[in-house]
This record gives structure tokens, C-alpha cells and sequence, in this order.
């Protein structure tokens, strides 16, 4: 559910990148976001014994999942690796969709999720499910504040101090700048929410290894901050024009328009490499401009209270039914390999999972070394989304709630979603 903007123009359908000589092929499922980067390694990551040919999947990690699941579902045995939005892991190793990974690998990855290994454990306890590794992370992400210099100093914000979501959108809308988000009804809204929530201090739901049974707690204290926020900048000369629909790569074109100060964005890693490769390009920055571009910790909702940045990325899953689950385990640690993370970002904007590759990156050059150390931190301390086996559902629900953004009420929206959500959860509704 990233940097949608920079592959618009890609097709639909499968991009073959295929290695070795052998007949044998396992296929790879991934999302448009690094794709020149997968086929490179599809191609090197090949043997004498397999292929590996690159199947696209869509953009949205919603149609991703609806994709990945039907497939699976039916045991389909050419589903040999995917790329896995950490909310699906989850799910799909309770439903036994996904091989287990074994071994040496496996305990780092636990170990990591601990705090103690090479991974960050932000990324590394996204595949971990009832104390086994279900994947493998492959590109770590996070959100944070990217803002104009400019619009920051002409609104007094001190920006080397944390900054709340209220102090964002004030100082937009006195200054006549605006604030970007993903608010349309998809899962990034949720993304948004869930971090709202827990920046708050609460939760969307807690007891999730009870399945259907987790506590929903949207209703609460948090939840109604969290709905202020939303409401605020519903209400809001901040807000842009396509709020509600907003995703991604819509706010983009506001950072640098035409005429006017910019804006204040929460978005992922994507956007600094995004900004710099369209320098002077049709609908890019200037030089000027891009210098003008900044970045710090994701927006706090309560003023005192340390912020959640969201927790995102991609992890690689093997399907527990592939013909060939040895190989495609092999396949699948060459591709998360410390030189794939590193082309990933260095190429793609796409972070590491591991602190090796992070340090490898911070050495090239390619980023400010701030830039850096804001989203690894921001990995290690963010918020993940709720690890639930029926994280689906949970998502469903509140996206049917708390949508429209115009339409959130502090003082009824929680209470509404809550009741939804028990009711979905239970079984008495549908989504």
C-alpha cells in the first residue's frame, strides 16, 4: 500500500524475470512497490534446479489479500512465495496457509522479535505467530512527518520538539498550507487510526490470541482522542480537497504546489527517494524546493504522550502447499538477503528489516543520516496494527464505521464502531 504514484505505469499482469535452466518454476507473488528491484533478484536468486518467475499482484493490500487467500484457500500448489503485508501473517499461518520458517533463520528472527537479534524487532515480531516465525521480513516501514522548512518556521512550530496532530493542523491552516494523509476506505485508514489510538494510549482491540473472542476497546478515552483528531481535520481549512478519498500518492503534488506553502504529510519511507528522483521533472520539485523539504517523529495525538508511528512493510512468506517448499524457502532467504534489503532502499525507497543492511545504507550517502536513524527508530517504537487471526475483519469493520472522515463524532463514532465490531466479530453481522 505504498508509493502507488511511482508504479502507475506498470501492467497488470505477470513480469516473468525467470533464472537457472531447470523446467522448474516457483512463482513469486508481490506488490508493485520495488518491482524492477524483485526482478533483478528473481533473476539472480535462481538455480540450476528452479526459476523463479515475478507475479504481480495488485496495488491495494486489500485486493492483495482477497488475491493471496483465494489461492491459498484452495491449496493451490503454484503459490511457492509471496510478498505479505505483515497484517496477513496472522491469518494465514492460523489458517495453515504459510511453511514455517525453520532452523537457524527461524531463531533469529524470534530472537529479534525479542530485541536481542540483527532484526528490528518492529519487523521481526510482524511474523512471529504463537512463538514461530511464519515469514521472513523483508523491507521494514514507517511512517513519519515530512514538511516544508518554510511553512514550519512561518507558523512557529519548533520542530526539534515533538509536535502534535493539533499543532499540525492549526499551523496549516493559519499559514494557509494543508495536512496529507491517507483517510480513503481502505486499510491505510486504518493504518491512520490504529496509530491514533494507540499514540492515545489504548487499543482498537487487546486479547487477540482469544480469535473471535479479543476485547474490542475503540470505545474508550483513546479512541474519542483519536476521533478528535480526525474530526479536527474534517472541520478543518487544512484539510484537502480529497480528503476522503485520499491515499498514498495523492498528497504528494501538495508538498510542492504551484503556488501556496505546502503541506504537512504523514507518509511512509517512499517519499524522500520519490521527491529526489523527480528533481526538476514534470509535476517534481525544484532544487530549491526539495531543500526546503524536512522530516521528524510522527505527529503525537495527546500533547505529553510519546507518538506510535504506524509499523508496516513487506514480509515473504512460502506457501505451505508449493510442489517445491524446499526450494522456495532457499529462494526465499536469498531474497531477503542483507544486498536485496539494501537495493530495495537505495532503488526503491523501501528500508531495511535488519540493523546490517540499515548500517550499509547509512553509510552509502544516499540518505541524511537523521533520515536514517528517524526511521529505524521509528520502526523499533511504533505501533503495529492489531496481530489477530481475524485482522480482516477487524479492518472491515472499521473502515465501515469511521468512514467518511467528515462523518467521525468523537461522541458516537467509538461507541458505534465498537458495537459493529462485536457484532462482526461474534458473527451476528457482516461486513
Amino acid at each position: 500500500m505504498i508509493a502507488q504514484v511511482a508504479v502507475a505505469a506498470l501492467a497488470a499482469g505477470g513480469l516473468a524475470a525467470c533464472g537457472g535452466s531447470s523446467d522448474a518454476v516457483l512463482n513469486w507473488y508481490v506488490n508493485p512497490d520495488g518491482v524492477e528491484v524483485f526482478e533483478k533478484y528473481a533473476d539472480q536468486c535462481g538455480t540450476d534446479d528452479y526459476g523463479i518467475e515475478v507475479q504481480l499482484l495488485p496495488t491495494g493490500a486489500t485486493d492483495q489479500r482477497t488475491q493471496l487467500a483465494r489461492r491459498l484457500a484452495a491449496e493451490d500448489s503454484s503459490t511457492d512465495l509471496m510478498n505479505l503485508d505483515p497484517v496477513f501473517v496472522p491469518e494465514f499461518a492460523n489458517a495453515g496457509w504459510l511453511k514455517e520458517v525453520e532452523g537457524d533463520l527461524g531463531d533469529r528472527i524470534i530472537t529479534s522479535a525479542e530485541g536481542e537479534g540483527d532484526y528490528l524487532s518492529g519487523a521481526a515480531d510482524t511474523v512471529v505467530w504463537e512463538d514461530r516465525a511464519y515469514a521472513i521480513p523483508l523491507w521494514a516501514n514507517t511512517q513519519i512527518l515530512w514538511y516544508r522548512e518554510s511553512l514550519a518556521k512561518d507558523a512557529g512550530l519548533d520542530m526539534t520538539q515533538p509536535v502534535t496532530w493539533e499543532q499540525v493542523i492549526k499551523a496549516a491552516a493559519d499559514n494557509g498550507g494543508s495536512v496529507g494523509v491517507q483517510a480513503d476506505k481502505y486499510e491505510a485508514y486504518v493504518v491512520w487510526i490504529n496509530a491514533l489510538v494507540q499514540g492515545a494510549g489504548g487499543a482498537i482491540v487487546s486479547d487477540t490470541e482469544a480469535g473471535r473472542d479479543a476485547k474490542v476497546e475503540i470505545d474508550s478515552e483513546a479512541g474519542r482522542q483519536a476521533a478528535t483528531v480526525i474530526e479536527m481535520l474534517a472541520d478543518s481549512s487544512a484539510a484537502q480537497p480529497d480528503l476522503s478519498v485520499s491515499r498514498e500518492g495523492t498528497s504528494l503534488g501538495q508538498m510542492f504546489p504551484k503556488n501556496g506553502p505546502g503541506e504537512f504529510m504523514a507518509n511512509w519511507t517512499f517519499v524522500y527517494k520519490n521527491y529526489e528522483g523527480s528533481i526538476d521533472q514534470a509535476g517534481g520539485p525544484t532544487k530549491e524546493q526539495f531543500d526546503d523539504l524536512r522530516w521528524a517523529r510522527y505527529p503525537a495525538t495527546v500533547e505529553g504522550e510519546v507518538s506510535k508511528p504506524p509499523v508496516g512493510g513487506i514480509d515473504i512468506g512460502v506457501g505451505a502447499f508449493s510442489k517445491h517448499p524446499d526450494w522456495a524457502a532457499e529462494a526465499a532467504a536469498c531474497i531477503t538477503s542483507k544486498q536485496a534489503q539494501v537495493d530495495l532502499a537505495l532503488e526503491a525507497g523501501l528500508m531495511p528489516s535488519t540493523n546490517a543492511a540499515y548500517d550499509e545504507v547509512a553509510a552509502s550517502g544516499d540518505y541524511p543520516e537523521d533520515l536514517i536513524e528517524l526511521y529505524r527508530t521509528s520502526v523499533d517504537e511504533g505501533g503495529p496494527r492489531p496481530k489477530s487471526a481475524y485482522y480482516s475483519m477487524i479492518s472491515g469493520a472499521i473502515q465501515s464505521t469511521w468512514h467518511s472522515p467528515e462523518s467521525v463524532d468523537p461522541d458516537t463514532t467509538p461507541e458505534e464502531s465498537a458495537t459493529y465490531l462485536e457484532d462482526v466479530l461474534e458473527g451476528k453481522s457482516l461486513l
